[in-house]
């Protein structure tokens, strides 16, 4: 294959000549990666479809050939969107991916012979990035090769998205018509917008209150509120509610994403707590120059205000003040037709104080009367138009308005007739208007001129424009705002359960650690002492192994409740992994590739090294398990950065991300969300607790990290273990000291609630050589140690019913500064032991007891050797 070369005399294609911007493209593109191959080998056929469609200005392509390759001309480019240029002889399967279940049955019908039409097909596209609702009107037609069999479709489409979405905002716009068309006052006019508006936007409260700038107030007579929220009705001061009412005085609308932190607002964040406002939209409403009103939306929560929102809620404040006025000049109007048998002069009060334009005219078209607020839309004073006629005043009055007025003079009554015109104010400015003409009867009933009632409607004309442009925005942004919020319900519904679920199985550990601590001690001390004969030694040790493995379990269950007792400290995750890989690939035996892959500058990690290699193993195990004829066990570590938006839950900032790969069976993706949960396990009965990945994942979270999952069905699976990072230096390894373990003889005060705990620790401890003195509870110790109990070491449990182990040494303590003291605990309650006293988890051996107290600052020590 090669590109087309025009100078190349062998080079027949007329058939690409002109065609714009796509001829220009298809003559020079390089056909050798297309499915339809260089273009001198195409048939006739394809050649005049391709030849009709680029000198076309309408949107065509054609889909040629078994792999259906596409080519199209300039107005189908505008339709690919960021898909063009490199659709150009793709496979349309390949372009439209995304909607190819919607589309690919009418492609299967037109390939078989049969012309296919669609009217306004919708369609989910992602030509652009994100996904797009869009409507198509369209058809498929079979397109035939010399030999007369079906070798393509051709296609003549035109998008209707803006039709349909057009016909939708309109249904809206037709129902908020229909509410201000169904009530009568302009205060339930006001309502019936503001409930319409709040129910679209999901507000808390809409209002439409009239303003006085002057006094710096906003009067509301009746606002829609969603349930649970009060009305705001009445008058209310800009002075308590902040900074902004300048703002309004200017016309400008005032959007307040968070009253708490707004600098206009901040200082009055009682006055917008008591009304249950976190966040406002105030919309003012502005009439010859003047704001008079304004139209405000309450949110209950922090909300940024989108330019769409702002403009949408502009757009109902302009519709919703032109209903008003118009029902505020209906009422005037009533007035008028009342007054229209009076005498001109009477009307003068009422024209005065009208709130829309109001003039008379005599049977000459001349003024008799009118009010500022019409002599100021005409620009010019009061007094000047009286006793002018109105084609002096307005001399580009049209000829239908002439011809209207005589009709008048007849005796007809006029109501609602527009007029689109400019002003003497404005002459290049076209404004659009509503008015109502009445003849004006002497007391004989004849007419004697025409009272007319006119108001302005430009803005409510360009606030229905407004609106259908934004309509589709607002459609799109109230979609995502439920799917987000469904998403964030889901996650909050999982984490709570996953919360219940780490109490409940904390609680149960720390329950189980107690009954363990007598078993194992008992069963350490049988050992210990060497009793019965060989088959029972062996039923002993059988049992203390069984005993050590349930201890085991209770950590798994400590890690995933985050209650495990952490020694986090600086770790080499690159010397960690490297001590484990031969134990690693031991353990995941001869059908398993073991690949360990350590970037070379992994920074220090905050980690118990020995939680961390249990963590490591359990993920090991569960690699090869999941490859059940063998496969490829990854272990990689890197230097990461989380940043805000990491879909893990991390704070920002630098980590380490080990991971954990295999290329086994996979899991779903409802197997992958229930993974970390305790006892959940896909291995079957006898095969594993369920709770090596649900300790994995409580690990990272007591540490500080996460824990992710990314798996295929059939592809693999990885876990990735997120680790926070340090500057500090990792500890070199202590020197080993192998010494005889001392211990003090004297006397020992033993505090723990649990009868058989404590019982099992007092027998450890009389072994050891003391004399051992129980209490049951930390208050009981306390008398004996006020009672004068002299005792050398202090031995207590550290959840007990009243006062706590830690709360009782610091009591015991202040009477005797130098007391020993030793902390047991079968829940680590980090948080509520000091870090200065010495701590040791059940359930233990003797042998752990005679370490920890070998470890603690014992005087007048003598050989164990001395109490044999």
């Amino acid at each position: 294959m090669r590109p087309f070369d025009p100078a190349d005399p062998s080079a027949t294609l007329d058939f690409l000549s002109g065609g714009g911007v796509m001829g220009e493209l298809m003559r020079t593109h390089d056909w050798r990666t297309s499915v339809l191959g260089d273009p001198t080998d195409w048939p006739q056929s394809l050649r005049s479809v391709v030849g009709l469609l680029l000198n076309s200005r309408f949107p065509m392509f054609v889909a040629w050939g078994a792999e259906l390759g596409v080519v199209y001309n300039d107005a189908y480019a505008q339709i690919l969107g960021a898909k063009h240029p490199q659709s150009l002889g793709a496979r349309f399967q390949n372009i439209w991916a995304e909607i190819w279940s919607d589309i690919s049955p009418l492609v299967d019908a037109a390939l078989a012979g049969e012309a296919i039409y669609r009217r306004d097909l919708p369609l989910l596209m992602r030509r652009n990035g994100d996904d797009e609702q869009t409507w198509f009107t369209f058809s498929y037609s079979p397109v035939r090769d010399e030999s007369g069999r079906v070798a393509g479709m051709f296609c003549a489409c035109t998008e209707s998205t803006s039709e349909v979405l057009a016909v939708r905002r309109r249904d809206v716009l037709l129902e908020l018509d229909q509410r201000l068309g169904d009530v009568s006052t302009p205060t339930e006019l006001a309502f019936a917008a503001s409930e319409l508006l709040g129910e679209a936007l999901g507000a808390v409260r809409v209002g439409y209150g009239m303003m006085n700038p002057g006094a710096g107030t906003i009067t509301v007579d009746r606002d829609w509120t969603a349930p649970g929220f009060a009305s705001a009705a009445g008058v209310h001061s800009f002075d308590d509610y902040g900074s902004y009412i300048d703002e309004l005085r200017e016309g400008q609308a005032v959007a307040c994403a968070d009253a708490n932190t707004d600098t206009r607002t901040s200082g009055s964040r009682a006055a917008f707590a008591a009304l249950g406002v976190r966040a406002f939209l105030d919309i003012p409403v502005v009439e010859q120059g003047r704001t008079t009103a304004q139209l405000f939306v309450h949110s209950a929560t922090p909300r940024r205000w989108t330019d769409e929102e702002i403009a949408f809620v502009r757009a109902f404040a302009e519709r919703t003040r032109a209903a008003i006025a118009r029902r505020t000049a209906e009422q005037g109007l009533h007035v008028s037709e009342a007054l229209s048998r009076m005498r001109a002069d009477e009307l003068i009060a009422i024209y005065d104080a009208a709130p829309v334009g109001l003039c008379v005219f005599d049977r000459e078209m001349r003024f008799v009367r009118i009010n500022d607020r019409l002599a100021e839309i005409n620009g010019r004073p009061a007094a000047d138009h009286i006793g002018r006629t109105v084609r002096e005043i307005v001399p580009d009055l049209d000829e239908q308005a002439l011809q209207a007025m005589q009709r008048v003079l007849q005796g007809e009554a006029l109501h609602n007739v527009e007029f689109a015109g400019t002003t003497p104010a404005q002459p290049g400015v076209v404004r659009t208007w509503r008015e109502s003409w009445l003849p004006l009867r002497d007391a004989a009933g004849e007419v004697v001129g025409i009272t007319v009632s006119a108001e302005e409607i430009t803005e409510a004309k360009r606030a229905e424009e407004a609106l259908h442009e934004l309509n589709a925005t607002l459609e799109t942004r109230i979609a995502q705002a439920i799917l987000e919020r469904e998403q964030v319900e889901a996650a909050l519904r999982q984490a709570q359960k996953m919360e219940a679920m780490g109490q409940l199985t904390g609680g149960v550990a720390h329950d189980f650690n107690n009954l363990l601590t007598p078993i194992v001690g008992s069963l350490d001390m049988l050992q210990r002492k060497g009793l019965g004969d060989d088959r029972e030694r062996r039923l002993i040790d059988g049992a203390l192994q069984s005993a050590e493995r349930a201890k085991l379990l209770v950590q798994r269950l400590l890690a995933f409740a985050r209650r495990q007792p952490l020694q986090p400290k600086p770790v080499d995750v690159s010397a960690l992994i490297g001590g484990m890989a031969d134990l690693i690939a031991s353990t995941s035996g001869p059908k398993t590739k073991v690949i360990v892959d350590i970037a070379a500058d992994i920074p220090t990690a905050v980690a118990d090294a020995n939680q961390l290699e249990m963590a490591i193993l359990n993920l090991a195990v569960n690699a090869r398990d999941a490859m059940i004829e063998g496969g490829r066990l990854t272990i990689a570590a890197r230097a990461d950065t989380a940043d805000a938006a990491n879909g893990v839950g991390l704070a920002p900032g630098r980590y380490v991300r080990l991971s954990v790969a295999d290329t086994g069976v996979g899991m779903d993706e409802e197997t992958a969300r229930c993974a970390v949960e305790p006892f959940y396990s896909t291995k079957g009965i006898g095969r594993g607790t369920g709770l090596g990945l649900s300790m994995v994942h409580g690990l990272a979270a007591q540490l500080g990290g996460a824990l992710a999952i990314d798996s295929k069905p059939g592809v693999g699976t990885r876990i990735d273990l997120w680790l926070p990072t340090t500057g500090e230096r990792v500890e070199g390894a202590p020197d080993v000291v192998v010494a005889p373990m001392k211990v003090r003889a004297g006397t020992a005060l033993l505090v723990d609630d649990e009868d058989l705990v404590r019982a099992s620790t007092a027998d450890m401890l009389a072994d050891l050589g003391y004399a051992v003195v129980e209490a049951s509870c930390a208050e009981d110790a306390l008398r004996l140690v006020d009672n004068g109990l002299a005792f050398d070491l202090l031995v207590t449990d550290h959840l007990m019913p009243g006062l706590n182990g830690t709360d009782f040494v610091h009591k015991v303590r202040e009477r005797y500064p130098a007391t020993r003291a030793l902390i047991i605990s079968g829940y680590a309650e980090v948080q509520g032991v000091a870090p200065d006293l010495p701590r040791l988890v059940k359930p233990f051996r003797q042998a752990d007891l005679m370490a920890k107290l070998g470890e603690m600052d014992l005087p007048d020590v003598v050989p164990m050797a001395a109490f044999d």
